[in-house]
């Protein structure tokens, strides 16, 4: 059963927050975020991405920056840019993309949960990023950031938040780049409190949807705190990292579509007989034209979008993993007639998220940068879910969650 906890939260006074928010560390670019940050002193990016404060071209892991992030951090709070909660409390976190509204539950979610298992991953984590983001919340003693998760539907917690959302929120402002609506409650009734962590610990599982290295350095973190502590008891702050947790059914899950330097040495016919052996093809013409169902790709190739429905027998709908449309078109096209390696590493491949629309695939092929381009119809939450239940990884670049979460509207310090 999931174990969940209110905390204190550190967060910036209301008529800091448009000032201190900022998008992730890891959607973009050192120089982007030294961009937006500009002159404005109270950008989150002087923490989580503390690079910006040193010359151009200075290493995000050089000893100096972590340093210089814990640095930051208090100078937030000594300036009263971020300020802690007196009380524990949940906070209700909402974004709007398109009309459309998600509600995350912010809570404290418990080490031991995620290391036995009960907070679900789907995807593989790599050494290197996790240690990059240990030694962030290790100098800080805090998460900067949190994870998403989603959860399975719960009526009780949908009327909670329901209740909650009809009343003024501490925060409310659209966000810069994208255009998307933000908001966030703080929940202060213990009634609420109790109903709230009471819900979750029926729950059999949670599931990460969005960060799985931030999700494992909190993790890592808060045991070795714990081993570290003579004198552990178990209920200590570092038990517990900051995560938003949605209602799966509210998720929005976009395609993570694939650009192609190269054709492994074929030609443009030759390529399209390869994969005719398994899918059906057809020529779309000249308009874009986007994957409608499960098992249908789009290519794009010398101009023109070509339909590829992959034929009966090439995927078994019993498997989790082989069933989905990022394996079939990894094992078909990728490995089979391209032989790519790892896509993880491979220089030939790149990903482009759905947000971008398929308008940047076509104009990164027509420039020349790349040869060719293939569109993904989106992943299911369900399918996520089944997978992580399953014990099975997704395949890389699978999922491309939007609208992103915020950084800086509340931070859980370990002590």
């Amino acid at each position: 059963m999931a174990v969940v906890k209110p905390f204190k939260g550190i967060r910036p006074p209301k008529e800091f927050v448009e000032q201190v928010e900022s998008r992730p560390y890891d959607v973009l670019e050192s120089e982007e975020a030294r961009a937006e940050a500009g002159d404005n002193e109270k950008s989150l990016y002087h923490i989580i991405k503390p690079e910006i404060n040193f010359p151009v071209g200075t290493s995000e892991y050089d000893p100096r920056v972590y340093e210089e992030a814990a640095r930051q951090f208090q100078k937030f709070q000594d300036k009263g840019w971020l300020v802690q909660d007196k009380d524990e409390h949940y906070y209700i976190y909402a974004q709007t993309m398109n009309g459309k509204t998600q509600y995350g539950l912010v809570i404290g979610a418990y080490v031991d949960d995620y290391m036995n298992g009960v907070i679900k991953k789907h995807e593989l984590t790599r050494r290197d990023k996790e240690e990059d983001r240990m030694k962030h919340v290790r100098v800080n003693n805090a998460n900067m950031e949190p994870v998403f998760f989603a959860y399975p539907d719960n009526a009780v917690l949908d009327e909670l938040i329901m209740r909650y959302a009809a009343t003024e929120p501490e925060y409310d402002f659209i966000a810069p780049i994208d255009g998307f609506g933000h908001k966030f409650w703080v929940i202060s009734d213990a009634a609420d409190i109790a109903t709230i962590t009471e819900e979750f610990r029926k729950m059999p599982s949670l599931y990460i949807a969005d960060g799985h290295h931030r999700s494992a350095a909190a993790a890592l973190v808060g045991a070795e705190k714990a081993k570290q502590n003579p004198n552990h008891r178990g209920d200590e702050e570092y038990n517990y990292f900051m995560a938003v947790a949605f209602q799966a059914s509210q998720l929005t899950i976009l395609d993570y579509n694939r650009v192609l330097k190269d054709l492994n040495g074929l030609t443009s016919e030759q390529f399209l007989d390869a994969i005719r052996k398994n899918f059906t093809v057809e020529d779309k013409g000249t308009e874009i034209y986007k994957p409608a169902k499960l098992h249908e790709f789009s290519l794009y190739l010398d101009g023109h979008w070509f339909s590829l429905v992959a034929k009966d027998g090439t995927y078994d709908n019993n498997d989790p993993i082989g069933v989905l449309d990022v394996d079939i078109s990894s094992r078909l096209i990728l490995e089979e007639i391209l032989q790519l390696g790892d896509l993880r590493s491979s220089k030939r491949i790149d990903f482009v998220g759905g947000l971008r629309g398929l308008g940047e695939l076509k104009r990164r092929v027509d420039s020349g940068e790349m040869r060719a381009a293939l569109a993904l119809y989106p992943v299911s939450m369900q399918q996520i879910m089944d997978i992580a239940d399953s014990g099975n990884i997704m395949p890389p670049k699978a999922t491309w969650f939007e609208p992103k979460l915020r950084s800086g509207l509340v931070i859980h310090k370990l002590s």
